[in-house]
């Protein structure tokens, strides 16, 4: 795991939660950390604008996505994928 795409991605959570991002771990859910579906869709444009990538994530239906939401580690690990396939 890319510490660089863990830390940003852990920035972005954390601007959202309105919390340290020391205070963001990686099993934490994004409903643990106070961010409602609103955030949920901030923090997906600014991934994509922090990573330069598009994510594939329908805000009306989450759960048909293929960006898995349930934890911190999830996020990050489904933002590395798409990062290493931009490339």
């Amino acid at each position: 795991m890319s510490d660089a795409v863990k830390d940003k991605v852990i920035q972005i959570i954390a601007e959202q939660a309105v919390l340290e991002p020391s205070d963001v771990k990686m099993d934490s859910t994004l409903e643990s950390l106070g961010i409602d579906s609103l955030g949920l869709v901030e923090s997906i444009f600014a991934i994509e604008e922090a990573f330069d990538i598009q994510v594939p994530f329908n805000a009306n239906e989450p759960s048909e996505s293929d960006f898995d939401i349930s934890s911190v580690a999830a996020i990050v690990a489904a933002v590395e994928g798409l990062v290493k396939e931009q490339a």
